[in-house]
């Protein structure tokens, strides 16, 4: 339930010593990184856009998405490979609880829906098709038959995921960016994720990158959750060596 905040415009006569007092506690409340702005979103702000650099990869990629940051994973990225004699198959999918969806397309036969690559400028909201489970970003085979890649996202790049989920039994819209690359080496999908934003307003629609202007706040470092060891799209663009950097990073954090 949102609850408006009351402001006082009657002015307080503090003595000198409550002065001081109070000073004293905005400096060392600066020093120790918090503010206003970290503690509680001004009134008029609408959008909180949390930039993130991480790459999902295979054959066991994961991420979870965690939009208004409470600790609640809203959406849980997959990259996963199955190997099978001489083939195999890599999927890239985008899957919520029960209650959150993503904007997509519907895929007849029974098979997921495919989970649409909106371009900037793009509004997501109540008007959009919205499924719920899991959906489809990207399908890749390769075995006897060839190879083949299928879904709305092969080789895009800044295109944005749109989707809706629940704060406090409400729907809120948002949108995640990613830049996703089919190749045909180790690893046959890669996934980079570099933002996402919410609208704090529920039932309020939201415009695919809008990620500045004074309706606009950004979730400071200090407040954004952890993700799991993953790679940096500058590493995959060094090739082998740095992915060989990244395991090694990714075992000494296991061994901790």
């Amino acid at each position: 339930m949102n609850q408006s905040l009351r402001h006082d415009t009657t002015p307080s006569n503090f003595s000198a010593g409550t002065h001081q007092r109070l000073n004293m506690y905005a400096l060392a409340a600066g020093a120790a990184g918090v503010s206003v702005l970290a503690l509680a979103q001004p009134a008029d702000a609408k959008i909180v856009y949390t930039p993130v650099h991480v790459s999902i990869l295979g054959p066991h990629g994961f991420y979870g998405i965690d939009l208004n940051q409470d600790g609640i994973v809203d959406f849980n990225i997959t990259n996963t490979t199955r190997f099978d004699t001489d083939q195999f198959f890599s999927n890239l999918f985008v899957q919520g609880p029960r209650g959150n969806a993503v904007v997509g397309s519907f895929v007849y036969g029974g098979f997921p829906p495919d989970a649409r690559a909106l371009n900037a400028g793009i509004q997501i909201g109540p008007s959009n098709h919205l499924f719920q489970g899991a959906a489809k970003m990207v399908s890749y085979y390769s075995g006897g038959g060839g190879q083949s890649a299928h879904g709305n996202w092969v080789n895009v790049t800044n295109r944005y995921l749109g989707v809706a989920f629940q704060i406090g039994g409400q729907t809120h819209y948002g949108w995640a960016r990613f830049t996703v690359k089919v190749v045909n080496q180790r690893f046959r999908i890669l996934a980079g994720l570099t933002g996402y934003a919410y609208e704090t307003v529920a039932d309020t629609p939201i415009v695919a990158g809008k990620m500045s202007g004074p309706d606009v706040e950004e979730m400071p470092a200090a407040l954004r959750a952890p993700g799991p060891a993953q790679a940096t799209l500058g590493m995959l663009a060094m090739g082998s060596p740095a992915l060989s950097i990244w395991r090694r990073k990714e075992l000494a954090e296991d061994s901790r």
